[in-house]
């Protein structure tokens, strides 16, 4: 699966493409800017996202072009989860920072699972 990284600190964009490497994916990014993202959103299966980009505090906005004109899972990872509310339509999970390998694993081996569910059983005969 390819995982878009949407992170705008340095470190914490490293250790998330260490993660998803190390889980047997392939990464996309890191990206810091919804106008990166939405450039290699074609790419991308499902993407990490954090709230506060570089230009601003645009990851909700961007999780909503992502999933809606690019089928791209968005999963959230940020140190403001109370901003998301009771969720946003379509995302799969929000991780608060700070996060443990396990939990980043296991929120995209969740992902993979549903898109492989969903590829499966909307195939076309």
């Amino acid at each position: 699966m390819k995982v878009m990284i949407v992170e705008d600190e340095g470190f914490i964009a490293l250790e998330l493409e260490r993660i998803a490497q190390d889980a047997g994916h392939q990464t996309v990014g890191p990206v810091s800017t919804v106008e990166q993202a939405l450039a290699y959103a074609p790419k991308s299966d499902v993407a990490l996202v954090d709230l506060s980009l570089s230009d601003g505090p645009s990851g909700v906005q961007l999780a909503r072009r992502l999933i809606d004109r690019y089928g791209v899972d968005v999963i959230f990872v940020t140190g403001s989860p109370e901003n998301i509310g009771n969720g946003i339509e379509g995302a799969l999970d929000v991780i608060p920072k700070p996060f443990t390998d396990d939990r980043i694993a296991g929120a995209l081996s969740r992902a993979q699972a549903l898109r492989r569910d969903f590829d499966g059983s909307n195939a076309i005969m």
